[in-house]
């Protein structure tokens, strides 16, 4: 009964219009009326504590660094890189969009960031050359969800906490299937660019690609410091989304030098607000998760999904179905509070390893955030292409279908989503 009134209520509060995060807490209000326990200290207290997390500090840190690379011109020359090495080809500006996401991906770890960062950089080059934009922004929204996979990911550091899994284990272990993302997007656009007209650039001299990849050299090697650090014990995830920040700074500020007061200022601003809009989710989905598990709901599941308990991998294909079907009503983050501690009991019975749960977890949400009927990944390429919600959904669904493939191969292979046990801390 209760997990009837959570979701009657989340769903006739979102269909009013009432914002995701509002929309939790008064679930969260209508079970509480349900139990007879209304507590205005108990709302009080899970919202605070939902949000005071050492962990959880290190998303606005990613998050900023994302946007100095932007304002810093780190990011533009990304781009020029991938430009000069495959630019040139039939089709080049979609593998150049997935070849620069997944090198944005593991700098700033948000999905909505670094789809506007591709879509601002790349739409206007894409709609001059003469590309279907319906078919670019689908590829652009599909690139922009590998942020989640590929480490430092703002949705395992919600999720470690959340799950008491190693963050770390975490990111090491998103590593591949995120890049396995990419080469599904790149095998699916080899197919549909051969339906483009699109005029072909002009292949860069071999003389110039040097000098391009030296001077983007400085960006790169975000990625690899940030890697390096977290896999010799240098700093804690939390520490290493300091060090992005202040790489990404310096760099901007003294290096390239593109920086100024004023981007400084807009950078801070927007890496604030998403931050902003991250944390309450966060805080909000604590208390219906809360509630949910107060009300006994886990055990109730795990009752329910007993007969899959012996069989793995048909377990996680259930798990799979559900989470997809959730996520294509919220975002990540809620998703995470409230289904991940509903579920950790059923994947430790079944002897489920938790960060290979977490990844698949981690991944299906993704796919859920270029989806209708909330789609914001989608509906951000959306507001900076002009193309329409039905055309970009239209696009998507190749890419779409794509990652869903990998998604079932990876439940049926689980040795592709594992890390040495020395990594894991």
């Amino acid at each position: 009964m209760s997990g009837l009134v959570f979701i009657v209520s989340l769903l006739g509060a979102m269909g009013i219009g009432i914002p995701i995060a509002f929309a939790l807490m008064l679930s969260g209000v209508a079970m509480m009326l349900l139990m007879g326990n209304l507590d205005s200290t108990i709302l009080a207290q899970r919202l605070v504590n939902g949000a005071d997390s050492y962990p959880l500090m290190a998303i606005p840190f990613f998050l900023i660094a994302g946007e100095l690379m932007n304002a810093g011109g780190l990011s533009r020359r990304i781009v020029n890189v991938a430009l000069a090495l495959v630019g040139h080809i039939r089709g080049g500006l979609g593998y150049v969009v997935i070849g620069t996401g997944l090198i944005l991906a593991s700098v700033s770890g948000s999905a909505i960031a670094d789809t506007a960062t591709l879509a601002v950089m790349l739409v206007p080059l894409m709609r001059d050359a003469g590309y279907h934009m319906g078919r670019a922004s689908g590829l652009m929204a599909a690139t922009g969800i590998i942020a989640p996979i590929i480490p430092p990911s703002v949705g395992f550091i919600i999720l470690g906490v959340t799950a008491n899994i190693s963050i770390v284990g975490l990111f090491f272990a998103g590593i591949v299937p995120g890049v396995m993302m990419g080469l599904s997007l790149m095998v699916a656009w080899w197919f549909l660019s051969k339906k483009e007209t699109a005029t072909v650039r002009l292949k860069l001299p071999r003389r110039d690609l040097p000098k391009t990849v030296v001077t983007a050299g400085w960006a790169l090697m975000m990625p690899v410091i940030i890697l390096a650090g977290l896999r010799f014990g240098i700093f804690t995830p939390t520490e290493a989304g300091v060090v992005a920040a202040a790489y990404a700074l310096f760099v901007g500020l003294f290096v390239y030098r593109e920086l100024t007061p004023r981007l400084l200022y807009d950078a801070l601003l927007a890496a604030g607000r998403l931050t902003a809009v991250i944390m309450l989710l966060v805080a909000a989905s604590t208390i219906s998760g809360f509630m949910l598990t107060i009300s006994n709901m886990p055990a109730q599941l795990v009752s329910l999904l007993q007969p899959f308990i012996n069989s793995p991998i048909l377990l996680m294909g259930m798990i799979v179905l559900a989470v997809f079907i959730v996520g294509t009503a919220l975002d990540f983050a809620p998703s995470i509070t409230i289904l991940v501690p509903i579920l950790m009991p059923i994947v430790k019975a079944a002897g489920i390893d938790p960060v290979y749960f977490g990844v698949i977890f981690m991944m299906v949400n993704a796919v859920g955030l270029i989806t209708p009927p909330v789609g914001t990944v989608l509906n951000t390429v959306c507001g900076i292409s002009g193309v329409s919600m039905e055309a970009a959904t239209k696009g998507a669904m190749p890419y779409l279908v794509a990652q869903m493939l990998l998604i079932v191969l990876l439940v049926l292979f689980p040795a592709l989503v594992t890390v040495p046990a020395s990594w894991l801390r």
